[in-house]
């Protein structure tokens, strides 16, 4: 089944007052209960929005998606947690065509070039019950670069479409895009590239 379409039918469903039973299924909120395991990205559900400043007089926001890669999660052990993950350049998105086109090109993403922008994680710290800091290498535009990300257990449960084993994290991080050779219009074009991660995991064993 189509997943855009089954989303909708799952909406319909809620709208009917049939919500309850389905969403029984995602109920775990405690990260100390979720299932151990490697996980693989759910890449329809996972995606890496960034928001820069605008010549200082506004914020401006794209999209990237495409995402593959794995968690080994252990909530037994969370400092043992490993993290690895690619999203693709090319699905770089924005309002604007003509930048969605610009950002893909030679000057900015060079996605012909460096399809991948990978982030896989060296250290996991615990902070709190649902809560964690991320330490890893992030390789964006040919350039590997130490970086810190703020992560959160969102919820675990059985998908009720697919009815895979899924567990979902938001990330949240700040990189500088110059250190990475990304360096058109700056500063003008803000350097601190503001990240917004949504992810989705599904249990393979």
């Amino acid at each position: 089944m189509n997943r855009h379409f089954a989303a909708g039918a799952l909406g319909a469903l809620l709208l009917a007052g049939a919500g309850s039973a389905v969403l029984a299924q995602a109920n775990v909120k405690e990260g100390k209960e979720v299932k151990a395991g490697v996980y693989k990205v759910e890449p329809y559900h996972t995606q890496v929005l960034f928001a820069v400043s605008h010549f200082g007089l506004s914020n401006f926001s794209g999209i990237l998606t495409g995402a593959s890669g794995s968690l080994k999660l252990d909530p037994a052990k969370p400092g043992e947690s490993k993290l690895e993950v690619s999203v693709d350049a090319a699905s770089v998105l924005t309002p604007v065509q003509k930048l969605t086109d610009e950002l893909k090109g030679a000057e900015w993403l060079d996605a012909a070039q460096f399809p991948k922008a990978t982030f896989v994680s060296t250290k996991v710290t615990p902070t709190g019950a649902n809560e964690a800091t991320i330490a890893g290498d992030l390789t964006l535009h040919g350039v590997t670069k130490p970086v810190t990300l703020k992560a959160h257990f969102v919820g675990a449960g059985v998908n009720p479409i697919d009815k895979a084993y899924t567990v979902g994290f938001d990330g949240q991080g700040t990189i500088k895009r110059t250190d990475f050779g990304v360096t058109k219009y700056a500063p003008m074009i803000g350097d601190e590239v503001h990240l917004t991660i949504h992810a989705a995991f599904e249990l393979q064993q």
